[in-house]
């Protein structure tokens, strides 16, 4: 199989690694390496293993952040979608800045008066295990999605620039991340995605610089080809729900920065790692006014290429996909040695999102599976052994589903993310919604409202996938999934709990 595979590798690429590109990226990644070595040497409790004492600085906690939440969609696919379409896909991003502020006023110290690993031990202390047992489930699946999507999409580029057969970079690539991960911890994963940000930053910039030298007209020559272009568009200002519109966009902006904020352990295990509440502020502060600029950056990248390769036409991008041809540009504008940085930023960009996940996919199995339910009351020592071998397991977990994804027919990479979040998004920001903001809604009324609102994502999904009879189909767009499935559990379960309490009441009364 390794033979077929190699012998397939240079099938397809354009361009060859040069020397010092690749003295760039090895130097990275053995960096990257002795950091989860050095930091596993300090790893003695479960404490330090998930959390890091609850020490870390809030600026460092807050790079990790945006580390975490632009990944290798931010290198690769976001250029790749102003490059080919225009900037509607950044409407979404644009909501995080009011999400933060949200965040910082409620959400992080909710959550830093609890003395809490895990997001979902609120749950349990509101409703019931079997609520926090359904959101961490659900989240630790939505969690290996997202591993197996960022490792492939990251994969794509690098197994173009090099030659390489997919399939080996995947696996190359699981492991190594893997490795640094398991050994160093949350320690390794904040400080690993501080470095890894910052040359993801570096990367896009000198790409920007570069591009802008080459026009004969600069910057202005580059908004002129983009104006006459209509690549500054940002979609359809129309109320129409089946259209990627910029209402629809906002709103799953929303969405989507809500949940992370309020109910995603990769968050809200760095609200309750930094030192003190006012650092975890800062840390959230510090991630939403950093992350705009930067998502905006790079579309404006993507607009760069377009406007670079009108002015001097490359025949060879003319059979490429749009997510190749930043990586085709480095390799073929960008100097020696600087071009393995740029590259080696493209990995950084998938490690800190991907590290994050794979850390927070641990804590949550050691913490809400196998500490609650599987094995209580062993030492420390036990659950830190368990919790690196989970971390292993989501990394062979994560490097089973890119693989997968390569035989699976895709529309776009950046579509894929949207669709698969959205239809097996579930219904936990609904339930930590109502866990925040009442007390009407109990147990009994929570549970019935997921009921309702899990048959509906189910029916949702086998629409979406046309595996019902046509009379009974639903024709919506993909990206609502999430956004119908929560109102429908905000609805059935707020109302119930109003019901309920109501016969409390007159049972009360008529006591009286």
């Amino acid at each position: 199989m390794l033979h077929t595979i190699l012998a397939e590798s240079r099938a397809g690429n354009i361009v060859e690694f040069r020397l010092l590109d690749i003295i760039a990226i090895l130097v990275f990644l053995v960096g990257m390496a002795w950091v989860g070595v050095y930091f596993a040497k300090k790893n003695n409790t479960t404490e330090e293993y998930f959390l890091g004492n609850r020490s870390f600085p809030g600026w460092a906690i807050g790079l990790s952040m945006l580390g975490t939440s632009i990944s290798s969609v931010t290198f690769l696919a976001l250029p790749a979608a102003a490059y080919a379409l225009d900037y509607r896909n950044i409407i979404p991003n644009l909501t995080l800045p009011i999400v933060a502020v949200f965040a910082i006023m409620f959400f992080v110290p909710f959550f830093r008066e609890r003395k809490i690993t895990s997001a979902f031990e609120f749950l349990e202390h509101r409703y019931s295990h079997w609520v926090r047992l359904y959101a961490s489930c659900s989240f630790i699946f939505l969690q290996l999605l997202r591993l197996s999507t960022v490792l492939y999409l990251v994969s794509i580029p690098i197994a173009f620039m090099t030659g390489q057969h997919i399939i080996l970079i995947v696996i190359i690539g699981g492991i190594f991340i893997s490795f640094y991960t398991v050994l160093g911890g949350i320690e390794a994963v904040i400080w690993t995605d501080v470095v890894q940000t910052i040359i993801l930053l570096v990367g896009g910039v000198i790409c920007f610089i570069v591009i802008v030298f080459k026009m004969p007209g600069g910057v202005s020559q580059i908004i002129d080809i983009g104006i006459a272009n209509n690549k500054f568009g940002i979609g359809s200002f129309e109320w129409n729900l089946n259209e990627r519109t910029f209402f629809t966009m906002l709103f799953i902006g929303l969405i989507g920065f809500t949940t992370e904020y309020s109910s995603n352990q990769n968050v809200v295990q760095r609200y309750i790692a930094a030192k003190s509440t006012r650092e975890a502020r800062k840390a959230t502060a510090v991630c939403a006014i950093m992350s705009v600029p930067t998502w905006l950056t790079f579309f404006f990248l993507g607009s760069c290429l377009f406007a670079l390769y009108k002015v001097f036409p490359d025949p060879a991008i003319d059979t490429m996909n749009p997510d190749q041809i930043l990586p085709y540009f480095i390799l073929t504008k960008i100097p020696a040695g600087v071009a393995g940085v740029i590259v080696a930023g493209c990995l950084a960009a998938a490690m800190s999102s991907l590290d994050s996940s794979i850390n927070a996919i641990s804590t949550l199995v050691t913490i809400d599976l196998l500490k609650r339910y599987i094995a209580k009351g062993r030492d420390d020592r036990y659950y830190l052994k368990m919790a690196k071998i989970f971390a292993m397991f989501a990394g062979a977990m994560m490097i089973a589903g890119a693989i997968a994804f390569h035989f699976i027919p895709r529309e776009s990479i950046i579509d894929l993310g949207f669709i698969l979040l959205s239809i097996f998004g579930g219904c936990i920001l609904g339930i930590f919604m109502l866990g925040f903001f009442t007390k009407r809604v109990d147990n009994t009324s929570i549970l019935t409202g997921m009921l309702v609102a899990i048959g509906l994502n189910i029916y949702l999904m086998l629409s979406f996938f046309h595996w019902l009879p046509e009379n009974l189909i639903f024709e919506f767009h993909e990206y609502w999934t999430s956004a119908l499935v929560n109102i429908t559990l905000l609805v059935v379960a707020y109302s119930m709990g109003l019901v309920r309490s109501l016969i409390k009441t007159k049972g009360s009364s008529k006591k009286l």
